[in-house]
């Protein structure tokens, strides 16, 4: 829905019910700013700290048999 579609809709509504609209807008406004703002984690964080094994695509002795 485009804000010219929602300014009609509201534009048609009578007094009171724009009145309750604009209460309702405010209080998810309030809801929009309380919720925490997420943390960007920083680039290679973990970069030394994981390590993957040189044959790790190889494949596994338990399997053998079922090829």
């Amino acid at each position: 829905m485009s804000t010219a579609d929602l300014f009609l809709k509201i534009n048609a509504l009578p007094a009171e019910l724009q009145k309750e609209v604009g209460v309702f807008v405010d209080k998810l406004l309030q809801k929009l700013q309380k919720q925490p703002k997420k943390r960007e984690r920083p680039l290679a964080m973990f970069k030394g700290k994981i390590h993957v094994a040189d044959d790790f695509d190889a494949p596994l002795d338990d399997f053998k048999d079922l090829a």
